[in-house]
């Protein structure tokens, strides 16, 4: 009996030690964490506007080339071109993608994309990450909205070509782009 008294005494004060230190831990690092998730999100914004950068000048080239607005609770970047940044999430395949989608005013033509997060298949959905990929969307435009082809068949300035292997993961992803271009569309004012 006094053997198990004294096992679950260890266990409790380890599970206390162990805890407090993991709480501090926490606490030490989530500031860090926190600045590390601003600057991502301000170098998303950076390249899909297609403003140059270096890494250790991430903040003051924001600050210089970037303003901050909000309109109907949506905030969103204005580059000094006046092209539009407004950030994007939704449902992939396989779990969340966000990113940056760069657009001009009346919110119709892209004029540059990124992923933040992306958990598709490696190698094949997340193909939709790669600059290649991303590259294919600058110019087209939202006319009504996007639409998914073959690949190697799109023509319109509408159409996107889909992964070979990965469709579901690229029509998750215009379905995303289409779906939060509306929302952005209505919240300021637009068709």
């Amino acid at each position: 009996m006094k053997d198990k008294l004294l096992l679950v005494l260890f266990v409790l004060i380890l599970g206390s030690i162990l805890t407090t230190a993991l709480v501090g831990v926490d606490r030490f690092t989530a500031p860090k964490i926190e600045k590390n998730a601003e600057i991502r999100l301000k170098s998303s914004v950076l390249e899909a506007l297609e403003v140059p950068y270096e890494t250790e000048t991430v903040e003051q080239s924001f600050a210089d080339n970037v303003k901050i607005a909000e309109k109907n609770a949506v905030t969103y970047y204005i580059a000094a071109n006046g092209d539009y940044a407004l950030p994007y999430e939704g449902a992939g395949l396989w779990g969340p993608i966000t990113g940056i989608i760069a657009m001009n005013p009346d919110l119709e033509r892209i004029s540059g994309l990124t992923i933040m997060q992306q958990e598709e298949t490696p190698g094949l959905g997340s193909r939709i990450a790669e600059d290649e990929y991303l590259e294919a969307f600058v110019g087209k435009r939202f006319s009504p909205e996007l639409h998914l082809v073959s690949p190697g068949t799109a023509n319109d300035e509408n159409e996107i070509d889909s992964i070979s292997g990965a469709t579901m993961s690229s029509k998750a992803f215009i379905k995303i782009l289409n779906t939060e271009r509306e929302r952005y569309a209505t919240a300021f004012g637009g068709n």
